[in-house]
């Protein structure tokens, strides 16, 4: 007759804790935050991307744009205009950088504005004020002449969307991985498993 014996497994509930502090300390860290996936194009324009906000929107409903990724016509964006500021070149029309989830407009008239990689700027907003409302796009390229167009600065319509997106939430991670400690803890509490096989 011959012994197969498995000895218990150590290390597996380091492992499984060291995976479940790992989580919930970057979980922590994207709480207070919300990622949305964003689009807009028009003629000759395609710009997309993401943008992060805060997590909780303001009185009327908008979320703060407090971080940007993408491109512009495969021109990559390089940064996000500060809310309370124009780009260069649309002096004095300052962006607020608020999104909405809609079904309504999802810009303010004042909009976002970034930067791209090439030096040129970008403001997305909603003309309220227009007989007919509709997204535009005020595009600004150098040299920038303030309060003036400059001759490569073009404003023309486009449509806009933007949705937040869907990510399991914080607890549910902290649930499947509080579960597998668990698990992994019971396991380590059995002094070992015999499997006996006759000769």
């Amino acid at each position: 007759m011959c012994s197969l014996r498995f000895t218990r497994l150590r290390s597996a509930p380091k492992l499984a804790l060291a995976l479940f502090a790992a989580l919930t300390s970057t979980s922590a860290s994207a709480i207070g935050s919300t990622l949305w996936d964003w689009d807009y194009s028009g003629s000759g324009i395609s710009a997309s991307g993401t943008f992060t906000t805060d997590e909780t929107p303001d009185a009327n409903g908008g979320y703060l744009i407090t971080a940007i990724s993408g491109a512009r016509n495969g021109v990559n964006i390089s940064g996000l205009q500060a809310p309370g500021t124009w780009i260069p070149g649309n002096e004095p029309f300052a962006v607020d950088n608020l999104v909405f989830l809609g079904p309504g407009p999802q810009l303010t008239s004042h909009g976002f504005g970034f930067s791209t990689s090439d030096g040129n700027f970008s403001n997305p907003f909603y003309a309220d004020f227009l007989p007919a409302p509709e997204y535009l796009e005020f595009f600004s390229t150098p040299p920038f002449t303030g309060g003036a167009t400059g001759p490569g600065d073009t404003e023309l319509p486009v449509q806009f969307s933007a949705m937040p997106v869907t990510t399991p939430e914080p607890a549910t991670y902290a649930l499947v991985f509080g579960a597998l400690t668990l698990a992994l803890l019971r396991l380590r509490s059995r002094q070992h498993w015999s499997v006996d096989f006759l000769s």
